[in-house]
């Protein structure tokens, strides 16, 4: 296992999604706010089968790394799937079930972290 801190770890969540199309990235410290996990990364995909793809590109990206989930849940549904390494949990949505959950508004408190995609070869 490759011991990354949880905002490396998001950046590399993060990355993966981007890779994939996935839209409005965010990724929230949550260190101070939750005892039980420091980083959130919020992300939407476009369809289920869009959300399907992002979370098994973070998966797949986060093994290379030596992470599994501790749990996974909603890909059955693919409206909102949530991936849990303790440290960090990654949120995909479908841009309706985003809007009503409204995670970046319910922890409105939560910094942002610094992140930007990174630039690709046309970029």
């Amino acid at each position: 296992m490759i011991d990354l801190p949880p905002e490396e770890l998001a950046s590399v969540a993060a990355d993966a999604m981007d890779g994939k199309q996935g839209r409005d990235i965010v990724i929230l410290d949550m260190g101070d706010l939750l005892g039980i996990v420091d980083t959130f990364v919020i992300a939407s995909g476009a369809s289920k089968r869009q959300v399907r793809t992002l979370a098994e590109e973070v998966d797949g990206e986060l093994e290379r790394y030596g992470r599994t989930p501790l749990r996974l849940e909603g890909m059955d549904t693919a409206e909102w799937v949530l991936l849990d390494y303790g440290d960090l949990t990654v949120h995909i949505f479908q841009p309706a079930a985003r809007d009503l959950y409204s995670l970046e508004r319910l922890w409105g408190d939560a910094p942002r972290v610094s992140w930007a995609p990174p630039r690709g070869a046309d970029g």
